[in-house]
């Protein structure tokens, strides 16, 4: 009986670990000096930037989520130990009882001020100075179609809960 799936391709599979590697390398040094400058995780980093670039500050929990894409429990453990060190504020949504608005504080933001400068240096050191020409263009284009076909689906927040799904 033959396997239905087919394999990748030498070429497919090299890229895959390639990009795989890249990211975790990637992921590993910003999150050491995020750790060093601001003990702060690489996930507690993202939710702190995307409210500080956020309209006023705030958004949703589920948007939070879906833009860190990461899950709904993790992201509410990790913006509680923002919480108690009064770097986000959470509240009730004002529009919609069932949401939750998570606000930056002045202390997050200055938080932020103070690793960004470290952020942006070991981004460029690693990642954008091996690259020549026109290669930042097109890794930007070519990883920009793969979100967006990969963000196609509706994002985990979105998806029915199993519980929930079957009683409805």
């Amino acid at each position: 009986m033959s396997d239905p799936t087919p394999g990748l391709t030498p070429e497919q599979l090299g890229a895959y670990f390639a990009l795989m590697e890249v990211s975790s390398l990637l992921q590993y040094a910003v999150d050491e000096h995020l750790r060093a400058d601001g003990d702060l995780s690489w996930v507690q980093f993202q939710i702190l930037a995307r409210l500080t670039d956020a309209p006023g500050g705030k958004l949703r929990m589920t948007d939070l989520a879906d833009g860190v894409v990461y899950s709904r429990s993790g992201l509410t453990y990790q913006a509680g130990l923002l919480d108690k060190r009064g770097l986000i504020t959470r509240s009730p949504s004002p529009d919609d009882e069932r949401s939750v608005l998570v606000t930056v504080t002045d202390a997050g933001r200055d938080l932020v001020a103070q690793v960004m400068p470290g952020h942006v240096e070991s981004v460029r050191r690693l990642l954008f100075e091996p690259m020549a020409g026109r290669d930042l263009a097109t890794l930007g284009a070519v990883l920009g179609r793969v979100r967006e076909h990969m963000r196609a689906n509706p994002p985990r927040s979105a998806k029915p809960r199993a519980g929930r799904a079957r009683n409805a």
